[in-house]
């Protein structure tokens, strides 16, 4: 087995949670300008903006 393969399953993981975050976000009720900077922190700091969004980014779909 590749030494890296623990390595690229873990990176999949981040990735399909992000892409999870930004749908989220995106269909949030949130202002536009909000989803903006909350897409930019998931974008930019994928683990650190995942974990900041799950406790404090915005929820609730829009109507």
């Amino acid at each position: 087995m590749d030494v890296n393969f623990g390595g690229g399953i873990l990176g999949l993981v981040i990735l399909i949670l992000d892409i999870w975050a930004i749908i989220n976000i995106v269909q949030s009720s949130s202002s536009n300008g909000a989803k903006v900077l909350w897409v930019l922190l998931v974008l930019l700091l994928p683990v650190v903006g995942l974990i900041i969004w799950f406790f404090a980014g915005p929820r609730g779909r829009a109507a």
